[in-house]
C-alpha cells in the first residue's frame, strides 16, 4: 500500500494487535470503521477465526442491513445476524442522555454470550481515536464488558482510516457517517415504532434524491433536515418538494437546517427542540 510512513506503522500494529486477540467476534454495523476493523481482523487473523455479527434491530435502517450482507458476499467471510431490542431497553429506561450506553450494553452482552458458548476470546467494537472527543456513553458499556476497541488502541483516526480503506479498496472508504435512529429524538420522549417507520421513510428518500449524508431530526410532528453543508443549497432549492414528501408520511413541519450536519447536534439545547 500507498500510506506514510506513520500510517503504515499504524496499520502493521494493528494487525500485530490483532493478532493477540486469537478468535474474535467483531460488531459490523457495515460503517466505515467497523468494516475496516473486520478486514483488518480477517488479514491478521484468517476467516476461521472472526466473526462478524451484526443486530437487526428497528432502531437501524434496513438498508444498512442489506449492505452488511453484500459485503458479506463479496468478501465471503462468516457474517451472523442477530435480533436485537433497542428500542424497549431504551424507552424502559425513560429515553435519557445515557441511552447509548442501554443499546451498546444489549448489543455487547448478546455477544459476549456467543463468544463464550462458541469459543471466541474476544468481542471487538469500531471506535476510532476521534471518538474519545464526542460524546461517547457507549463506552461505559465497552469498559464493564472488557470488549476491545482495537482501531481506539492503535491511535487510528477517522481520515487514516478512510484512507488505509481506500488502499484496501474498501467500499466504504467514503462512506457517510451512521448512527442509529434513536440519534434523531429529543431526551426524555418515548420512541414508537410510527415514529421509527417516518424517519426511515424520509431518509430513504432523502437518499434517493442524491443526499447520501442526511438526518431527520424528529420533534413529534415537526421534522428538522440536516444534510452535508455542501448540500444545503440543493435541499433549499428543493424544500418545496421535501417537505410534499415528508408531509405525505405524516410530518405536520418541515424545516432544513441552514447549518447543515453536525455531529451530535441532538446534544445541542440539552437534546430539545431548537428555538
Amino acid at each position: 500500500m500507498n500510506l506514510p510512513e506513520t500510517l503504515s506503522r499504524k496499520y502493521a500494529a494493528l494487525l500485530d494487535s490483532l493478532k493477540g486477540l486469537r478468535r474474535v467476534i467483531v460488531a459490523f454495523s457495515g460503517g466505515v470503521d467497523s468494516t475496516f476493523l473486520l478486514y483488518a481482523a480477517l488479514e491478521a487473523l484468517g476467516k476461521d477465526n472472526v466473526l462478524a455479527v451484526t443486530a437487526d434491530s428497528r432502531t437501524y435502517a434496513r438498508r444498512e442491513l442489506r449492505e452488511t450482507e453484500e459485503l458479506a458476499r463479496t468478501y465471503s467471510f462468516r457474517h451472523r445476524i442477530i435480533t436485537t431490542d433497542e428500542l424497549s431497553t431504551i424507552n424502559d429506561k425513560g429515553n435519557t442522555r445515557q441511552r447509548c450506553y442501554y443499546c451498546k450494553r444489549e448489543l455487547f452482552s448478546r455477544l459476549k454470550g456467543i463468544a463464550a458458548e462458541e469459543g471466541y476470546d474476544h468481542v471487538a467494537e469500531g471506535s476510532n481515536a476521534d471518538d474519545k472527543n464526542d460524546f461517547r456513553p457507549g463506552f461505559k458499556a465497552v469498559r464493564e464488558l472488557s470488549v476491545r476497541s482495537p482501531l481506539l488502541e492503535a491511535g487510528m483516526r477517522k481520515d487514516e482510516i478512510r484512507l488505509v480503506s481506500r488502499e484496501l479498496g474498501l467500499p466504504t472508504f467514503n462512506k457517510p457517517p451512521v448512527a442509529c435512529f434513536t440519534s434523531r429524538f429529543p431526551y426524555n420522549v418515548t420512541i414508537g415504532e410510527e415514529d421509527l417507520f417516518m424517519i426511515e421513510e424520509a431518509e430513504d428518500y432523502l437518499h434517493d434524491r442524491g443526499f447520501a449524508l442526511c438526518r431527520v431530526r424528529h420533534y413529534g410532528k415537526k421534522a428538522r433536515i440536516e444534510v452535508d453543508r455542501a448540500m444545503v443549497p440543493m435541499a433549499l432549492s428543493l424544500e418545496n418538494e421535501i417537505r410534499a414528501r415528508l408531509t405525505g408520511l405524516g410530518y405536520t413541519s418541515v424545516e432544513i437546517d441552514p447549518e447543515g450536519y453536525r455531529t451530535g447536534s441532538m446534544n445541542e439545547n440539552d437534546g430539545q427542540e431548537p428555538a
